[in-house]
């Protein structure tokens, strides 16, 4: 009778190393992010700019309203760092307010459009039946006039809001949902061409013969398959949303004149351009490298999520 035991382990081998477990995607996916360096330089400006306008005014506590005529256009000084305006109110105390709101218009906006995009994309994708439609109604938001359209709309329905929610918090969800509502477009192409490329793979094909339903399918094999490019549009609408929400202050249809924004604090100092050079530079400063350190991470996040150059 033949001996049907186990052969022992290779000697020097330890037994507790005889399995591993799969390495996590996630971590292959940082290794090749930490190899993109203006991704990560990117990334850690955001974090920074995160931080600034989250803990800035429980470290810098003079409030971004208090008008004191005495200090007016001053020059940066240990008192005010980034001096004064016409009024006498403090610019870094304001530039922390500004950024407050322009990141959290961004944030929303970009959440908004990307809600609208996915759901479109997908739908249009995984339906023949409604693709046609939906991809005509695309191409007609993509051949509107984006800058008329917003003044238009910010025009009609700004009083209305400010009247039911108040005069900041009226015209916050009309500025998001007026640049969610027209930003969505390229994120519904984007992930619509996916789609139709998953929902033609074997592991999909197969959901579908043994009768998934189709919900069960769209959020099982579908959604996390699409995640990549969902996460790419994610950084670059943010860029969208707070150069959107900048340019509609600068032209005096964003917030309240007395209420900081970033392209608020821009439109101000305009008038003081030639005599106050600097009230210029910082709002334009914090908004061009924050819109760099977005779309850089944009773009070490689209090499990083792309398998095929994954571990170069």
């Amino acid at each position: 009778m033949t001996d049907q035991t186990a052969p022992d382990p290779a000697p020097g081998l330890d037994p507790a190393e005889e399995y591993r477990p799969p390495r996590n995607q996630w971590l292959d996916v940082w290794d090749q992010f930490k190899t993109h360096k203006g991704a990560l330089i990117g990334l850690g400006f955001f974090v920074f700019i995160i931080l600034g306008v989250t803990l800035g005014p429980f470290l810098w506590t003079i409030d971004a309203t208090y008008i004191d005529i005495r200090a007016r256009n001053q020059g940066p000084s240990l008192a005010h760092p980034f001096g004064t305006d016409q009024l006498g109110r403090d610019t870094l105390a304001r530039m922390i307010a500004g950024g407050q709101t322009s990141i959290a218009v961004g944030l929303t906006a970009m959440a908004l459009a990307l809600f609208l995009g996915t759901l479109i994309g997908v739908v249009a994708g995984f339906s023949k039946k409604l693709d046609g439609p939906l991809m005509r109604f695309t191409d007609l938001f993509l051949a509107l006039p984006l800058l008329p359209l917003l003044l238009v709309i910010i025009m009609l329905f700004r009083d209305r809001l400010r009247a039911a929610f108040g005069p900041e918090e009226g015209i916050f969800i009309l500025i998001v949902v007026v640049i969610g509502i027209t930003s969505w477009m390229n994120t519904a192409r984007i992930v619509r061409g996916d789609v139709l490329a998953l929902k033609e793979r074997e592991f999909v094909l197969a959901a579908r013969s043994i009768g998934t339903p189709a919900r069960r399918m769209v959020t099982r094999h579908i959604l996390p398959n699409v995640l990549s490019p969902i996460m790419v549009s994610a950084t670059l609408g943010i860029a969208n949303a707070i150069i959107t929400e900048s340019a509609l202050s600068f032209l005096g249809l964003g917030f309240p004149s007395d209420f900081p924004t970033w392209g608020r604090l821009l439109f101000d100092a305009t008038d003081w351009l030639q005599q106050y050079p600097e009230r210029v530079l910082w709002p334009g400063l914090a908004i061009s490298l924050t819109v760099l350190s977005v779309n850089y991470i944009g773009d070490g996040l689209r090499d990083a999520l792309d398998p095929r150059i994954r571990g170069r």
